[in-house]
């Protein structure tokens, strides 16, 4: 089964939502489906960067949700390191600062990026 992140990947990434006839073709889901957790991530930081050049805060709100859930606090200081930036980032969308936002999941993204590989 599909996780929420997995699931908004897959609804961004390839179309697709509530009504059927947007629904996402099964091997786009299973695409998604067999990405790994630190591409998964990856992909959240992308969305939240498109959603917030577009100013969609309700999307750029569900993408700090998912990320902060997605913290494991077995690593303890880091986790509570990223959630706050994530809590930051919140607090910035509701103010409307927005190019403040997208530098700090921007600098995130690419560190993320560069620490596993990807893209």
């Amino acid at each position: 089964m599909a996780t929420s992140a997995q699931q908004l990947a897959a609804s961004k990434m390839y179309g697709g939502g509530k009504d059927s006839k947007s629904k996402i073709p099964a091997y786009l889901e299973q695409e998604v489906l067999s990405w790994s957790k630190e591409k998964i991530i990856l992909k959240m930081y992308d969305l939240f960067i498109v959603s917030c050049k577009r100013q969609d805060v309700n999307k750029m709100s569900r993408v700090l949700i998912e990320l902060m859930g997605a913290l494991n606090f077995e690593y303890e200081e880091t986790s509570t390191r990223l959630y706050r930036l994530y809590e930051y980032c919140q607090r910035c969308i509701f103010q409307k600062k927005y190019d403040e936002a997208l530098y700090i999941i921007t600098e995130l993204r690419n560190t993320w990026a560069k620490a596993f590989n990807l893209e």
